[in-house]
């Protein structure tokens, strides 16, 4: 057995750096033991869409949707914004985001669910408190869609002008593209493409993965998490987020909690992801 002198900064060095090792490869091991559900390692689709509470809730929309594409960037995920329809004061009124990456799906599948805000609204010339509410939904991208059988007659098509969401080469042209569902209700719409044609075979690829998604709700327990179609309002939050009057965000699920509200809204949200896969 060595004898280790405590001074010899040079083996406690590399005995450290051993430890920090060891302690990552069981990091890496735990995220893939917790993200071994079946569709957990596919892309996925995040829509955002804000509550009830007008201008407030589609800046919320919008402070979330920086936020997961923060996450990405941090996280080594790519992101594409396939649509987004601005607010007509400020934010959005909803976004669609294609996010690829390894285990995307699994990672953020637990945000899934209406998010809570509190804070002074920077809308409201007194300078008083509001709480606003947004929903977020995920679905994976199902690696094969063929079985996903839908009639022309079963859909109706609009074209429209897209209002531009900045970012990552959203189009602006008349090429937008619109689909309704009609049998479901289920609307998508893509205008991140420059041609109309290619918006609409986007626009039909997440129309196939929604309905594919229903089915397997239908038949398979397991996807019941999947679509989340609680009202967007007080009480039924997954997780509340606090900036007045102190800073505080907390997952109702995990009871996950962290003062540093700046630092999760700028995309810093993994360890509440954990907390929740952890608590699945």
């Amino acid at each position: 057995m060595l004898d280790i002198c405590e001074n010899d900064e040079e083996i406690l060095n590399l005995l450290n750096e051993s430890i920090k090792n060891i302690e990552k490869k069981l990091e890496n091991l735990e995220i893939k033991i917790l993200l071994n559900k079946e569709y957990d390692h596919l892309n996925c689709y995040l829509e955002i869409h804000p509550g009830a509470g007008g201008t407030e809730s589609c800046d919320w929309a919008n402070m979330l949707l920086r936020m997961y594409e923060r996450f990405c960037e941090q996280n080594n995920f790519k992101y594409t914004i396939i649509s987004m329809l601005k607010g007509e004061e400020a934010g959005i009124k909803s976004a669609t985001l294609l996010i690829k990456g390894e285990f995307a799906y699994g990672y953020l599948k637990v945000e899934q669910g209406v998010h809570r805000l509190v804070r002074i609204s920077p809308f409201d010339s007194n300078s008083r408190r509001h709480t606003s509410f947004a929903s977020v939904s995920v679905i994976p991208e199902f690696e094969d869609t063929k079985e996903v059988l839908i009639n022309e007659s079963d859909i109706k098509i609009d074209v429209f002008h897209s209002s531009g969401a900045g970012g990552q080469s959203v189009n602006t042209s008349d090429s937008a593209v619109r689909i309704t569902h009609l049998p479901t209700k289920i609307v998508v719409s893509c205008q991140n493409e420059r041609s109309q044609l290619k918006n609409k075979e986007q626009a039909m690829s997440i129309l196939k993965n929604k309905l594919m998604q229903l089915e397997l709700e239908k038949e398979n327990a397991k996807l019941n998490n999947l679509k989340n179609n609680d009202a967007i309002n007080f009480g039924s939050q997954i997780r509340s987020y606090t900036l007045e009057p102190y800073t505080l965000v907390k997952d109702n699920r995990s009871n996950f909690e962290t003062p540093n509200a700046a630092a999760i809204l700028n995309g810093d949200i993994k360890d509440l992801i954990l907390s929740n896969l952890k608590n699945d």
